[in-house]
């Protein structure tokens, strides 16, 4: 009975200090005035603009960048919620692709693909006279190679979820409690970040590793990385479901279609899905 006690307790407390946070969060938000939210359909950026939305209302507008970097699942469900949330919603064209200092794929890689598009986004909202421009930022991406954080610094774009502490499992948590479908979605990234620093990244590449990870999300895993070496596909997915994909009739199916789109091997790593794996290297 003690035990239980003491659990209820920290439940409370826990629960009072998400609570605490979510708060400041509104105060922050509300004193902006106008927002533009960078908003890329994940769990972070999705929380912070259903929160913005509570705080600004008709004061907020949210931007989504439509890029061969990015599965058009992930715009397509970007929109489907902007929608719901009944928030002002623009697709624009972002145009890293275009920039030979980026398709380089340079350790920079993320810092200028960020700095392109908060670039366009400042532009956007100065024309629009939005105050602020914000991304979804949380506490735990400090710890991580976040190099794209380095020019939102730069380029002053708030990231208010750093500034009220949130973390990752605060913002899951906090989504729950909001009935977010995205709370508990699997961790994504762009495309780009499946081939190794050093590797030209070309159209072709990100198409082929865009289809193989419909492929195995398609054979119902939860979330996936198809790292492109070469030629070669490795396949990370949760470590739970690294025996199942490992099966005679899921490992046929798999390599089977990735042979048909161009992957002349395929390999599951035995680790499973680990953050930043690609940053190894350095």
């Amino acid at each position: 009975m003690i035990v239980m006690g003491n659990s209820l307790v920290f439940v409370k407390k826990m629960n009072n200090g998400l609570t605490t946070k979510r708060e400041h969060l509104l105060s922050i938000l509300k004193g902006y005035g106008s927002l533009l939210v960078a908003y890329s359909g994940g769990v972070d950026s999705t929380f912070l603009l259903a929160v913005a939305h509570e705080a600004l209302k008709k004061n907020l507008t949210a931007i989504t960048a439509e890029s061969q970097l990015h599965p058009a699942s992930e715009i397509k469900a970007a929109k489907a919620f902007a929608q719901e949330l009944g928030v002002k919603h623009m697709l624009i064209q972002s145009r890293e692709m275009s920039q030979a200092d980026f398709k380089a794929n340079t350790k920079k890689r993320c810092y200028l693909c960020k700095k392109y598009l908060f670039k366009d986004l400042l532009k956007i909202a100065s024309d629009r006279r939005i105050e602020h421009v914000a991304h979804g930022a949380n506490l735990d991406d400090l710890e991580d190679f976040r190099p794209g954080f380095d020019a939102a610094r730069e380029m002053k774009i708030t990231a208010p979820m750093v500034d009220t502490g949130l973390t990752k499992n605060d913002i899951r948590m906090l989504s729950k409690q909001m009935n977010l479908k995205t709370w508990n979605k699997p961790p994504m990234s762009c495309l780009a970040t499946r081939i190794p620093y050093g590797t030209q990244i070309t159209t072709e590449k990100l198409k082929m590793i865009e289809k193989a990870e419909q492929i195995i999300l398609g054979l119902g895993f939860t979330g996936c990385r198809v790292r492109l070496h070469s030629k070669v596909a490795r396949i990370e997915v949760d470590p739970d479901d690294v025996e199942r994909i490992l099966t005679q009739e899921v490992r046929s199916s798999i390599v089977g279609k990735l042979r048909e789109i161009g992957f002349s091997h395929v390999a599951v790593d035995l680790e499973g899905y680990q953050q930043g794996s690609m940053n190894r290297s350095f």
